[in-house]
């Protein structure tokens, strides 16, 4: 059941974080509409997540490609967020006269203050989607303040995948680390390169609300894009900011590989039991039989939504709903999406497809661990 204890915060998300690192799977959608672990996309985490923690005021500042999110919502209904008041508010680009298409959160924000200046709620949480978690805001507000914090920033003790470590185009999207003197930030690294676990910032912040529209204003009239780089960082003298250990299950998507790596990290229990396990996360409903398996089939560690048919072999697999696996057919180690077909005789190994994929009759498709094969929406192999 949903948190019916309102929390005094509101919610602020930004779905197009990171799309260009995935440019495969963000061709036909923005980064928070990615489908993940076998019925969800990825919003569903951080938006159960709020509403678990009874944050029932909730802003998605979209800025490209959103058709795709925007069907997933709907009203928000499946988070209990269709309200008259409050609930899910999605904000276009070009919402305002004179607004540009903004790339930091800084511009993000700023489209919205008008918005955010009405509002009641007396603190701020904010999110990127590019994360799978469970996460329990209310510990999160209440760590911001007991510290008396001017800012609070979720961080996980980790080292930073290897796909952003050799990156050198940083207009994809910054990533930040923190040096802490107690849960007192001392400095913000950008794009940092040390090897080793470091305090790998989540982009999960809490502000005042007030406080919040006070800075961004600031920045905004002064050109300032990014909130790490432009506002906190030139304040860390003057600001309190504190870190936030966030120690529970958390799967990061920064590349093609690290999404097929995290889809198939959730065929361990463990793992699934992990990210599950502190509440329920809400999705879409799309109203499937009950998957069938065909006398002869053969299924090993594999994780399977609804409306499937399986006849021929699968294993180490996720599988989205309405997938189709015809007889003869092996796939091993893949991810295949909403309502791919397999046709009989075909074999597949280390695949990702899109939704609506066919591999046809006796076609062998095979990538490897580290170069999962990826095939676009609609497409006939």
């Amino acid at each position: 059941m949903m948190n019916t204890n309102n929390t005094n915060a509101l919610g602020i998300i930004f779905p197009n974080s990171y799309d260009d690192l995935v440019p495969d799977l963000t061709s036909v959608r923005l980064m928070a509409s990615i489908p993940f672990a076998g019925r969800y996309r990825l919003i569903d985490f951080v938006l159960s997540s709020m509403a678990h923690s009874g944050i029932d005021n909730i802003t998605i500042l979209v800025r490209e490609n959103y058709f795709s999110l925007l069907d997933h919502l709907g009203s928000g209904r499946e988070w209990d967020l269709s309200r008259k008041n409050g609930g899910l508010n999605i904000f276009p680009p070009f919402a305002h006269k004179n607004m540009g298409l903004y790339t930091g959160r800084v511009g993000l924000i700023a489209s919205i203050l008008g918005f955010l200046k009405s509002q009641k709620e007396k603190y701020v949480v904010m999110s990127d989607a590019n994360i799978a978690y469970n996460f329990d805001f209310k510990k999160l507000i209440d760590a911001h303040i007991a510290s008396e914090a001017d800012v609070t920033i979720a961080y996980t003790k980790q080292e930073f995948p290897e796909s952003i470590m050799k990156s050198d185009d940083f207009s994809k999207g910054m990533y930040f680390s923190l040096d802490l003197d107690g849960d007192q930030v001392t400095k913000i690294n950008i794009n940092p390169k040390e090897p080793g676990v470091q305090n790998f910032a989540m982009n999960v912040y809490v502000f005042e609300r007030e406080y919040l529209i006070k800075l961004v204003n600031e920045a905004f009239v002064n050109g300032g894009t990014y909130l790490e780089r432009d506002v906190l960082v030139p304040k860390l003298g003057e600001m309190k900011i504190n870190g936030y250990e966030y120690t529970d299950y958390v799967a990061r998507i920064g590349s093609l590989k690290e999404y097929f790596d995290e889809n198939m990290r959730l065929l361990d229990d463990a793992n699934l039991t992990a990210l599950f396990s502190k509440g329920s996360i809400y999705t879409k409903i799309r109203d499937d039989n009950p998957t069938r398996y065909v006398n002869g089939a053969s299924a090993k560690n594999v994780m399977v939504a609804d409306g499937c048919v399986i006849e021929g072999e699968i294993e180490n697999c996720i599988l989205f709903r309405g997938v189709k696996v015809g007889k003869g057919a092996k796939v091993k180690n893949a991810i295949l999406m909403q309502d791919t077909v397999i046709e009989p005789g075909a074999n597949a190994e280390y695949v990702i497809t899109d939704k609506k994929v066919r591999i046809s009759d006796g076609k062998e498709l095979k990538g490897t661990s580290t170069f999962p094969v990826f095939v676009a929406k609609k497409q006939v192999v």
